[in-house]
């Protein structure tokens, strides 16, 4: 049977007041490189890393990154940074965040990626990842934030580390994918991939087509600027069209770093995280459950409760979904917004590979989408991303949750409120969803009103 937390309770304790100084969000650091990302603060961050990191008995790290231009500038002071502490430094380049973090496991190595993942050049963070290949735990995250409140003394001379460069970081990678799936035979599909001019604009084509696929690449232009600039996963508007002007089988569209997927199909049909679920999760190996999060759609939820499969929700953020994953050990798990886990194929949300599953899922029905996605239909959903001055002025409004608690009422059974905080951005995240589209909207366009009015 499928595990609901009570809305009510979750949102209370994931609506705390936010921390003003904090520097790691749900998806490691990340803001404007004019301000939270400046040079010098990157440099001191890679030698409060590198010191924690040491402590442990660690002294060898991977730097990766996305295609934005800040990367360069960031490559050099992650580099100096960590040097300064005594690690050595290996620099991989443009590289999926997943590939960063199949090296890092393949390796028992720690490694970490620049990018500010799907948001726009002007930004930039650091993602970092464990010997597993898993994303730090928040206590490490805690050592590193701790030590960054200290003055920064590089180590004596003769104990400064040294760097490297691993030419075929890419290739490697590559070949993981393929690996993966290896009686996957795409020969005679004709896919449009949409690389969001970020990371996997030269890696995911080649996967593709070594499979036997048609590629045919837009949004694989990457400049240093249009990172993420109206293609990729946060605009399938896009992809939508360009499937729209040619004969294609299905597109694919990535985000800036390569760690969520959206699919289009022939129909123009926009497939989010939980339609890749809800077709991955019908090869389920047995006794394994899914883990969801607070965004995912309640028509999915009842769709594994029909059909005796455990679900569970987890916090928003895929390291909250990897965390639930691995306590219960389960190996499938995902978010709307199309982070997609396969614990049994990578250690870590991975665009590539969960494109390759879903593939593979679809395959007996030769590549039939629709056909697949027959009985699925979610309840429409309204979300509003309300950019504010201070969160708090809305999490502690006892108007706002008044407010709230009427529109739950009203609902009752046939939807659900959301309301949350974005761990990345100044946001405020306001969600309703009802078997009806204009209930939902109309509902979540007043909670937005009012919350401008806090």
């Amino acid at each position: 049977m499928s595990k609901l937390l009570p809305i009510r309770k979750k949102e209370i304790s994931s609506l705390s007041p936010l921390r003003s100084d904090r520097k790691f969000g749900t998806d490691g650091i990340r803001g404007p490189v004019t301000s939270t990302m400046n040079p010098l603060f990157v440099t001191k961050l890679g030698w409060a890393a590198g010191c924690v990191l040491k402590e442990e008995g660690i002294s060898k790290v991977f730097i990766g990154k996305d295609t934005r231009i800040s990367g360069y500038m960031f490559e050099s002071a992650l580099q100096a940074g960590f040097i300064s502490s005594g690690m050595d430094v290996t620099l991989l380049g443009p590289l999926p965040t997943p590939g960063v973090s199949f090296l890092a496991n393949s390796n028992n190595q720690v490694g970490l990626v620049i990018s500010a993942s799907h948001n726009l050049f002007e930004d930039n963070g650091i993602k970092f990842f464990n010997k597993d290949g898993q994303k730090f735990s928040a206590e490490l995250e805690k050592r590193i934030e701790s030590k960054l409140n200290h003055d920064m003394v590089a180590v004596d001379s003769i104990n400064l580390g040294k760097a490297a460069r691993m030419n075929d970081a890419q290739g490697r990678y590559i070949e993981f994918c393929k690996s993966t799936f290896l009686g996957l035979d795409l020969t005679g599909l004709s896919i449009l991939l949409d690389c969001a001019n970020g990371a996997t604009y030269s890696v995911a084509p080649k996967v593709f087509e070594e499979l036997g696929a048609e590629v045919h690449a837009i949004g694989s232009s990457p400049d240093g600027i249009n990172i993420n600039q109206n293609c990729g996963s946060t605009s399938p508007e896009f992809l939508k069209e360009e499937i729209a002007k040619g004969e294609y089988d299905l597109g694919i569209a990535f985000d800036g770093d390569g760690d969520r997927i959206l699919i289009v199909s022939s129909n123009g049909d926009i497939l989010d995280g939980d339609d890749i679920l809800y077709i991955l999760s019908q090869n389920l190996t047995e006794g394994s459950g899914v883990i969801g999060t607070l965004m995912t759609n309640k028509a999915l939820e009842i769709h594994f409760e029909e059909n005796n499969i455990d679900f569970y929700r987890s916090d928003v953020g895929d390291k909250y979904v990897l965390q639930k994953l691995v306590e219960r050990n389960w190996l499938l798990g995902g978010e709307p917004s199309g982070h997609i886990i396969c614990l049994d194929s990578a250690p870590t949300g991975d665009a590539i590979i969960a494109a390759l599953k879903f593939l593979d899922a679809v395959k007996n029905d030769n590549f039939s989408i629709d056909k697949t996605l027959n009985n699925f239909k979610k309840f429409p959903q309204t979300l509003i991303n309300l950019k504010v001055d201070d969160p708090n002025n809305i999490i502690l409004s006892d108007k706002f949750w008044s407010e709230v608690t009427k529109i739950e009422s009203k609902l009752g059974n046939d939807g659900r409120v959301l309301i949350r905080p974005s761990g990345t951005e100044p946001l405020i995240r306001i969600m309703v969803e009802s078997k009806d589209s204009g209930t939902s909207e109309n509902l979540c366009n007043s909670l937005a009103e009012l919350a401008l009015t806090l």
